[in-house]
């Protein structure tokens, strides 16, 4: 945590403090508190300091690991398992004690907890600028480190997949299925299938050892993206069933740490075989709006700015974007990037109205091209925003035949 900073961005509050009520899956609470708790607990940053409030369970845990000044538990406050109300008045207690009458929440604070506040004649504040999310954006020394593994964990599951994807066969005409899994009527492999060990390489075969590899990089995430064929022309489509040759396949690795909590992202299109002549046109095109991008990052230039680059090598080769046409659906249809940390999906954003970029920003730019007719390629890779530029974290080939 960057305490000068958040100091610096929270001075101008309209009230006492800053409450959040939460677990560690609010990145602002984890930001803040710096404590893995699984159960949501107050973090209260008043006067420059900051205090948090857990159950009994959690308190000897959360003395030694929390980035706290002051670490309570509820029996402190007589109060360890009881009604609503009761926890509520202890909720107040805490408060007025570290001597705050008001405290702004995040937007997404439970209203539950404003309301009783109020109600105890604490002043609520809704912070709609979301402030600790913008001091989370701009990262450290150490959370740039900390992404920095997370990636070379990221780049250890990338480079297993596409090693499963290379040594893949390609079923021909009448090619037997092993195990009785057949994408064909008739119990045999649809022409063009990949195959490995006799069996059709599916997309959930591949998730597998992505998950696989990660956990034993000390990473970990709930869901990956291995999307071929006309899967991929849909940026979110987690991918299903047989993957197959000559059709882009896109790989898209968004791991967090178990340790430091930080994620990276990085993205592969990879394919088997011939691609036809407009995939191959989109791989290079792509790979151009990816360089574009990536010259336009500096401190001083905006999300936008960035996002304009990818876009104009895109619209000057004729190819639709959502600056052209906002209804488009086949194309560049989403965001050039945004930032990496305790999220996957954080501050700043490269897009349309996208805020200006500072040292310490950590984003990805992704862009890509989509059509269920031919399928979808994106590359995507993820810097830092430098002093004089940026620094790419990523150390991954960029291939687009395997």
């Amino acid at each position: 945590m960057n305490r000068e900073r958040l100091g610096d961005r929270l001075a101008d509050l309209p009230t006492d403090g800053y409450l959040i009520d939460a677990s560690q899956d609010d990145a602002n609470q984890l930001y803040l508190s710096g404590f893995t708790g699984p159960d949501p607990f107050l973090t209260l940053y008043a006067d420059g300091e900051v205090h948090v409030l857990v159950g009994g369970l959690e308190y000897g845990r959360a003395r030694k690991e929390a980035a706290a000044d002051t670490v309570e538990r509820h029996a402190d406050y007589d109060y360890e398992y009881g009604g609503r109300e009761a926890r509520n008045d202890m909720y107040a207690r805490f408060v007025r004690e570290k001597g705050v009458e008001s405290v702004s929440m995040p937007p997404r604070g439970p209203v539950g907890t404003a309301d009783a506040l109020r109600e105890r004649g604490i002043d609520v504040a809704v912070d709609t600028d979301d402030r600790i999310r913008e001091v989370r954006a701009v990262k450290t020394d150490e959370e740039v480190d900390a992404v920095r593994d997370a990636q070379r964990a990221n780049e250890a599951a990338m480079r297993a997949a596409e090693e499963l994807i290379a040594e893949a066969d390609v079923a021909g005409e009448d090619a037997p299925v092993e195990g009785g899994d057949a994408s064909a009527d008739d119990g045999e492999v649809e022409p063009g299938t990949l195959l490995y060990e006799g069996e059709p390489l599916t997309s959930e075969r591949v998730t597998e050892e992505i998950e696989v590899t990660l956990l034993r990089h000390g990473c970990a995430l709930d869901q990956t993206i291995v999307a071929g064929g006309a899967q991929a022309a849909d940026p979110h489509d987690r991918g299903s069933g047989p993957l197959r040759a000559n059709e882009a396949i896109i790989v898209d690795i968004f791991p967090r740490s178990k340790a430091t909590k930080y994620n990276a992202d990085m993205t592969r299109t990879f394919c088997v075989g011939e691609p036809s002549e407009t995939l191959r046109e989109w791989y290079d095109l792509t790979e151009r709006a990816l360089d574009a991008a990536l010259d336009a990052v500096e401190p001083g230039a905006t999300g936008e700015d960035v996002h304009a680059a990818a876009c104009e090598v895109y619209e000057d080769a004729g190819e639709p974007t959502f600056r052209t046409d906002p209804e488009t659906e086949t194309g560049f249809i989403h965001s050039t990037g945004h930032g990496v940390g305790l999220d996957v999906h954080e501050s700043p954003r490269l897009a349309s109205g996208g805020e200006e970029l500072e040292p310490g920003h950590v984003i990805t730019v992704e862009p890509g091209l989509y059509d269920p007719d031919v399928g979808g390629v994106r590359i995507e890779d993820i810097a830092v925003v430098t002093e004089d530029g940026y620094e790419n974290l990523t150390a991954y080939p960029i291939e687009f035949e395997v």
